[in-house]
């Protein structure tokens, strides 16, 4: 006994996925990565900036200080 009838292919639910398609996977994830690592360095960047703000702020004041505490102790001297 033959069977005649005929089987119709099923269409794929999804793409194939092809070379050029996952290769353009792994660029997007690396730059995706870069853009992270970019954004890390400018945060990074930043946080040294305000650090040595507030470094050379605290420097300022010590200097301030140490320069009116020889101004008053020149003034003692003189008038002594």
């Amino acid at each position: 006994m033959t069977d005649f009838t005929l089987v119709t292919p099923q269409t794929p639910t999804r793409p194939a996925q092809t070379e050029g398609t996952a290769m353009l996977l792994h660029e997007a994830l690396a730059r995706s990565r870069m853009r992270e690592a970019e954004q890390a360095a400018r945060d990074y960047a930043l946080v040294r900036a305000l650090t040595a703000g507030r470094r050379w702020r605290m420097l300022a004041r010590y200097a301030n200080r140490r320069a009116a505490a020889k101004a008053a102790a020149a003034a003692n001297r003189v008038v002594a």
